[in-house]
């Protein structure tokens, strides 16, 4: 009777170790679940790239560079389509949360102009809301209706890197 009553007592002791091993496993995957959603929002203070291409053959090229400190955001925007004239100019807004409110000042035909831009930024994407002509005077404005439909993919910084010299 002895090693009957021996051998249940080791099953038990068992059946209830596992229990305490389920419980801090679980404790450490909802441990992750928080740190993985901390990494969507933008840092604080970070240079990012990104790059968008579009066209028939992703011949046309948009690539942004923001350099957020606190809720200060400056950088550089170039859009670069294929045989067209090019925008090229400098980024200056703020961020609040993730939504990011610029005024986009460029060249383009040897012209000075600037406009509106909106991006969201979140851990590693970036989304644009698209442009719309306005009716009035034929200029481009952001679509301040339309969704944060344009994404960029995240770029080694490539575009704004001159020999010798490192992004901005």
């Amino acid at each position: 009777m002895k090693p009957y009553f021996l051998v249940c007592a080791l099953a038990l002791a068992s059946c209830a170790g596992n229990g305490e091993k389920k419980s801090d496993t679980t404790a450490n995957v909802s441990g992750d679940t928080t740190a993985k959603s901390e990494m969507k929002a933008p840092a604080q203070k970070m240079d990012y790239c990104f790059i968008r291409t579009e066209g028939t053959s992703n011949q046309d090229t948009t690539a942004v560079h923001l350099l957020l400190k606190g809720d200060k955001v400056t950088g550089e925007m170039k859009w670069l389509p294929k045989e067209k004239d090019s925008r090229k100019g400098t980024l200056n807004g703020t961020l609040t949360g993730n939504e990011i409110k610029a005024v986009w000042s460029f060249m383009q035909e040897g012209m000075k102009d600037s406009m509106n831009v909106a991006f969201k930024l979140s851990g590693q994407e970036l989304a644009q809301k698209p442009f719309k002509v306005n009716a009035a005077d034929g200029r481009q404005i952001t679509d301040d209706a339309a969704g944060y439909t344009l994404t960029y993919k995240l770029d080694n910084c490539s575009q704004f890197k001159t020999a010798g010299k490192p992004a901005m």
